[in-house]
């Protein structure tokens, strides 16, 4: 049978995009049993039984219905499917010196160097018209390597180990292919052709728009001579949204338990899909009796926000407060800034431990060094959209919001087990 660790590792080559993202787990969902929910009415929902329902196609809210009201509290893990990439621009060809380039948006703070010289595919959602007239939307996925972003020789650039710097607008244009003097292409029409062929039953559609980002094709690993790392793109946050999935499946049935995966957080969250929008309210709004079963609700429940930590760098250990350095393959890190970055509390510290002892599992600290810029999660926007003591904490990482991610290969079940035991009130 294979492990959560070899599940992760496919649901992250799944999940290029937050589409896809949610795709994949919706999958998994409906493989474990849990029925789609139109997210409108309460329904008659069944102790026990689990539900989910989408928002415009990257954002996800699934829960498994407990034996008392939802006004008695629930548990509630929140996640983000979305990671910094290069998105297409919507007139993005340039054809120059014989070839065609994609112009792209920088989306989220991506480290950009690690661009550079890898094999990328194209992913996302196409609008278009079928050819009886009908506005559809669906996921495209190229799955190949089709483009890439060439380094400039250090020939042509000496300074490029010491003072390289890039810019967005002029240096990160990906090559798509080799082009003639006359060639004239239609990149609505490359994606028309993807399309009817990874659907054979549309034919002579007409694309209107897309929402498309590159990714690099390498495959997540296991790595390191012990196998003791991760190494991926997206792990920030797809591992969080893969962990909280597959603890929702594993709790126990007899409590209301919630897993929230929103889209935007890496760029400030505030759209239909992200945590600032009215998703989650309208959620518990529609499973509530009344507004004071719904106020009720939410006075009595908990939300761990999961979202990946900084791991200490052993070649920049300095960049870490001396007692808040977390490690690799060490436990799950709880976040904590007294300024609201981030959205624990001391009580809520103190429940995480609590929790972590009953479940055997290491915990670790993370506050910023003082004379550093502090992150930011879903958790304070969550706290403040819906009033719900809300827990800061993710698995370390080295490497974040690069195209290529470092997290150890212990910390995923370590954060399951935690996730598991917030979920059946372990405490």
């Amino acid at each position: 049978m294979p492990t959560m660790l070899d599940d992760l590792l496919k649901f992250i080559a799944e999940a290029t995009t937050p589409f896809h993202a949610v795709s994949a787990m919706t999958s998994r969902l409906q493989t474990a049993g849990f029925q789609h929910w139109d997210g409108l009415s309460s329904g008659d929902f069944q102790p026990g039984e689990g539900y989910f329902v989408t928002r415009n196609d990257s954002a996800v809210i699934a829960f498994r219905v407990g034996n008392q009201p939802l006004s008695e509290g629930a548990r509630l893990v929140g996640a983000h499917t979305d990671s910094p990439n290069l998105s297409v621009k919507p007139n993005p060809l340039k054809l120059r010196h014989g070839v065609a380039q994609l112009a792209v948006d920088v989306y989220g703070g991506a480290l950009l160097n690690p661009w550079f010289d890898r094999d990328l595919s194209l992913a996302g959602r196409v609008s278009f018209l079928t050819s009886d007239g009908q506005l559809q939307s669906e996921l495209i996925d190229f799955k190949r390597p089709i483009a890439v972003i060439p380094s400039l020789a250090i020939h042509l650039d000496r300074e490029a180990n010491s003072q390289r710097s890039i810019n967005p607008q002029r240096d990160i244009l990906p090559l798509l292919m080799g082009v003639d003097d006359d060639t004239t292409l239609d990149f609505n029409g490359l994606l028309s052709a993807e399309l009817c062929t990874q659907y054979p039953a549309y034919e002579n559609i007409k694309v209107l728009d897309f929402e498309l980002s590159f990714y690099d094709t390498q495959a997540p690993a296991l790595t390191g001579f012990n196998r003791d790392f991760i190494a991926a793109a997206r792990l920030d946050n797809l591992l969080s949204c893969h962990v909280g999935l597959s603890a929702l499946i594993e709790a126990t049935s007899t409590q209301w338990s919630f897993l929230i995966c929103t889209d935007h957080e890496e760029v400030g969250s505030a759209s239909v899909a992200g945590a600032q929008g009215p998703m989650l309210t309208d959620v518990l709004t529609a499973l509530s009796l009344d507004d004071n079963a719904e106020r009720a609700a939410r006075s009595r429940s908990w939300m761990m926000s999961v979202d990946n930590a900084h791991a200490v760098h052993p070649n920049f250990s300095d960049k870490h407060d001396d007692n808040h350095g977390p490690l690799l393959n060490r436990g799950p890190v709880i976040k904590i800034n007294r300024n609201q970055r981030y959205a624990t509390s001391g009580e809520g510290a103190a429940l995480t431990r609590v929790l972590a002892d009953r479940a055997g599992v290491p915990i670790q600290s993370f506050v910023v060094r003082t004379d550093l810029g502090c992150g930011s999660t879903i958790g304070p926007i969550t706290a403040a959209e819906t009033g719900i003591p809300t827990i800061d904490l993710g698995v370390p990482t080295l490497a974040m919001h690069s195209i290529r991610e470092l997290a150890g290969a212990k910390d995923p079940e370590f954060l399951k087990q935690l996730l598991v035991a917030f979920y059946n009130r372990v405490a």
